[in-house]
């Protein structure tokens, strides 16, 4: 994926890591991934002794930074890995989605790295742009009922072969492209904000490679 210079100007240590794999079986659940899913809650209510201590965990911190300054508000809209975070020591299980989309939660749980996953057979990833939106551009997220409106001041990612954005970066994809029972082939992007260096998100990859592999049933291929 391309980052426009204007966005790498404006934002010193903006980056993404991008992992293909291809050849998935998607179910519903996986009563082994589930299992799994139970021993990383635990694991991340060992590290983590309080929501309190949440904020203060230092990607989570640069995530909000990047937020507040693209005009998202992360009290509000938390980053993913926080999200997910606080529902795990809120007492709440990881939600259930598919094999693909619990698998990269679970990596994404415990590097805290926000992690983007569009599904191959809808877009094309080498028309893959990230820019400013335009205000007023339309983006229908998944869960939203309707398109919203853009400000102008969020970062996207845009299919610039379809005209369509599949990300308002890094914390919700379009419901276009998202992971479903039939996809085949997945991009995964772990999502660099500054402050978060390369080896976090490298992290990130090689725990979404192994846990998508492992339940999933696939092959990988680095680009």
């Amino acid at each position: 994926m391309r980052i426009v210079p204007e966005l790498q100007s404006s934002f010193p240590g903006l980056r993404v890591v991008e992992l293909k794999m291809v050849d998935l079986e998607v179910e519903n659940s996986n009563p082994a991934l589930e299992s799994f899913k139970r021993e990383a809650q635990d694991r991340i209510r060992r590290k983590i002794a309080s929501l309190s201590e949440v904020k203060d965990q230092p990607v989570f911190r640069a995530y909000r930074d990047f937020f507040w300054r693209v005009g998202i508000d992360p009290t509000k809209v938390r980053p993913a890995g926080e999200a997910l975070t606080r529902r795990i020591l809120g007492g709440r299980d990881l939600p259930t989605v598919n094999t693909v989309v619990d698998a990269y939660n679970i990596a994404s749980v415990e590097t805290s790295v926000a992690i983007a996953a569009f599904d191959l057979g809808t877009i094309d990833e080498g028309s893959l742009v990230m820019r400013r939106a335009v205000k007023g551009e339309p983006f229908h997220g998944i869960g939203m009922v309707s398109p919203d409106s853009l400000s102008g001041v969020e970062v996207v990612i845009e299919d610039q072969k379809s005209s369509k954005l599949v990300a308002v970066y890094p914390y919700r994809d379009s419901d276009d492209s998202k992971v479903t029972a039939q996809t085949k082939r997945v991009l995964f992007m772990m999502c660099g904000v500054p402050g978060i260096d390369e080896l976090a998100l490298e992290r990130a990859k090689d725990s979404t490679r192994e846990y998508v592999g492992r339940f999933c049933l696939s092959r990988s291929f680095d680009r």
